[in-house]
């Protein structure tokens, strides 16, 4: 399976009766659920409905923002937004006005018209309207386009997050085998500093009791099984992301599963060199969870 990222883009445009043409834009970022935002009017709501439905489908998660434009043609614009009547009512007003002040109208209509166009109602603010039903399979292809864009904006991010948390993944065991280096001479300087602290204490003890002790101690330090979980939570981590359509969710618990062993080892750890590298791993980690949020 190929990740795909939660940001997108997408546009598509339509060709209407009459002219006018239909365009969509389809923008979403990351979120936990399916967050859709029509930026439009012109849609009946049971189109929107249809719509919404089509694109949580589809898209699954994200903040999804869809833009919509109705470019009209120019005889359907002009008849649409000018409002002939009020113009009418406002031109007779100041023809009237002009000829009782003996003013020349023919030589100012430009700027009489001008004017008027600036007054109240003349042209209508509702620039567009709602779709008309013979126009819905133009739209529906044009909505299509648009989730079909996103669609390929979110596999090509997605692959770019995919190489980024692989490459991560390798970090962290490559980072662990290092600790793994360290391990016998952690082991020997624990044993040492014990035994020189009962030395300083001048204190005697049975080498029998003292081993045992030894022993005990050493098992708390021991990160044997951390090792083994976190190898374990790696390789399901990568099996999940190439079995998986949507993994996002699942990637973002293992890697609280994979965190919780870099912390172990780091709190066992009492070794300067083993504590550098879980520093180094838990900086990977983050990076990785930080991906993780825009992974689908």
């Amino acid at each position: 399976m190929a990740l795909r990222s939660m940001t997108g883009y997408g546009k598509a445009q339509a060709s209407l009766a009459g002219g006018s043409s239909f365009t969509v834009e389809i923008r979403t970022l990351n979120a936990k659920t399916a967050d859709i935002s029509i930026k439009s009017s012109i849609l009946p709501k049971e189109k929107e409905l249809e719509i919404r439905s089509k694109l949580a489908s589809r898209l699954q998660r994200g903040t999804i923002d869809i833009y919509i434009t109705l470019e009209k043609s120019a005889s359907d614009a002009a008849s649409s937004l000018l409002n002939t009547d009020v113009l009418g009512a406002y031109l007779s007003q100041v023809k009237d006005f002009m000829e009782k002040e003996n003013l020349p109208l023919e030589e100012n209509a430009g700027a009489v018209i001008s004017s008027l166009l600036r007054f109240p109602d003349v042209l209508d603010s509702k620039k567009a309207e709602v779709i008309s039903e013979e126009d819905y399979p133009a739209i529906d292809k044009a909505f299509e386009e648009a989730i079909s864009a996103v669609d390929a904006f979110r596999l090509k991010e997605g692959k770019v997050l995919e190489a980024d948390i692989r490459s991560r993944i390798a970090n962290i065991l490559s980072l662990y085998d290092e600790v793994e280096t360290y391990e016998p001479r952690r082991i020997e300087a624990v044993r040492a500093r014990l035994q020189k602290n009962m030395e300083d204490l001048q204190q005697k003890v049975d080498p029998q009791r003292f081993e045992q002790e030894m022993v005990f101690y050493l098992e708390k330090l021991d990160i044997n099984e951390e090792k083994v979980r976190l190898r374990q939570h790696c390789k399901y981590f990568l099996e999940t992301v190439e079995s998986e359509m949507y993994p996002g969710k699942k990637l973002g618990f293992i890697i609280q599963e994979i965190g919780r062993e870099i912390n172990t080892t780091g709190s066992k750890a009492n070794d300067s060199d083993i504590q550098k590298c879980v520093v180094k791993m838990k900086d990977e980690l983050e990076k990785m969870r930080e991906q993780s949020m825009n992974i689908l």
